[in-house]
């Protein structure tokens, strides 16, 4: 039987990719999202759409319909970039960033622990910028700090899951042309894709719970 995949945020961008991604490698791929797309559907296996990762009864529905249903991956990949300056911060903005960005990917795990096993692994798309050691731009309060949360969080889910046989990462796709960014990245989805892929391979439960770059580089927290 071919491995499952589930991937938040996976109707565009990175999440699209992957999903194209594990698909072309014979996964079969469960893509979660808000609203899906003709791409997504296109790959998926199953989609489950209507999904907001802030909503406990829509975490509640995404549970019970994958009742049974074992995972050989969690991607936690959807997420929210904003901006904010210092002397006009929209606390709003910040307060929603957190929710999507940190507590969504902690919501999802949790809820679907029975889903994961022994050598089942997480992967949290998170960002360099969740770096505190790496911040020397300043700006960017509420993704920033959101990331970082998501970086605690990630440290702490794999030392809890250890024992479980579950490895955990934190992954950084690098500079991403998608909208997210209006499409002023780097590189393109798909080569950020099978970035993250190739840590996720490399992903054991020896170096469970490590903040790398898509390309292979440690980043520092």
């Amino acid at each position: 039987m071919s491995s499952s995949v589930l991937i938040t945020g996976a109707n565009r961008g990175i999440g699209q990719a992957l999903a194209r991604h594990y698909r072309d490698a014979g996964w079969r791929v469960i893509g979660v999202c808000r609203e899906a797309s003709p791409e997504l559907a296109e790959v998926a296996e199953r989609v489950i759409e209507g999904i907001d990762v802030t909503r406990p009864e829509d975490i509640a529905r995404l549970v019970a319909q994958l009742e049974g249903q074992r995972l050989d991956l969690l991607i936690n990949n959807a997420g929210l970039l904003r901006d904010e300056s210092l002397g006009s911060l929209d606390f709003d903005s910040i307060r929603e960033q957190m929710e999507i960005n940190a507590y969504g990917p902690l919501r999802v795990t949790e809820a679907l622990l029975d889903n994961l096993g022994a050598g089942s692994k997480v992967a949290n798309v998170t960002s360099r910028m969740g770096s505190i050691a790496d911040n020397d731009s300043g700006g960017r309060y509420g993704y920033r700090a959101s990331k970082a949360a998501l970086n605690a969080f990630g440290r702490s889910l794999a030392m809890d899951l250890k024992p479980k046989g579950v490895a955990v990462a934190q992954l950084h796709p690098g500079y991403v042309q998608t909208r997210m960014v209006n499409f002023g990245g780097l590189i393109p989805p798909e080569e950020a894709a099978a970035g993250i892929a190739a840590r996720i391979a490399a992903l054991t439960l020896e170096n469970s719970g490590g903040f790398w770059h898509s390309n292979g580089e440690p980043l520092p927290w």
